[in-house]
């Protein structure tokens, strides 16, 4: 497999992250009818709007995944604030979550690893439920 370089006219650059974030208090918002795709519909439009490019993104019940490729000049920080800003907007569109005052919390997992083990998924999600 041949990796394909991001150019500008000053850099060349392959910057890939696998972020995981989670909803406040672990509610399983993705469980509600046609929510997820909304998500996705949201973070594509985001990141086209922001020169990211969207490899994959999907919910399963208490966390969104996320894979990005970005330029030098967004941060990990950034990129991951573009999208939960973004999505938080899902409050203003489900009934369900009209009442939480912010939609993800601070927290989230990134990596910058070519393939992400789904066991360290799973390791950074339950780590959350033991958070205070």
């Amino acid at each position: 497999m041949q990796t394909e370089y991001k150019r500008t006219k000053t850099t060349v650059s392959y910057i890939h992250y696998h972020f995981v974030f989670c909803p406040r208090y672990r509610r399983k918002i993705f469980n509600i009818p046609g929510l997820e795709q909304r998500f996705r519909e949201m973070v594509r439009e985001e990141c086209a709007r922001r020169r990211i490019e969207l490899l994959a993104v999907h919910g399963d019940v208490d966390h969104a995944y996320v894979e990005v490729r970005v330029l030098p000049e967004t941060s990990v920080h950034d990129a991951v604030k573009y999208i939960k800003s973004a999505t938080s907007a899902l409050r203003h569109e489900f009934a369900r979550l009209s009442a939480m005052p912010s939609l993800w919390t601070r927290c989230y997992f990134v990596s910058t690893e070519e393939s992400l083990n789904p066991e360290v998924i799973r390791t950074y999600v339950e780590s959350q439920k033991t958070r205070p």
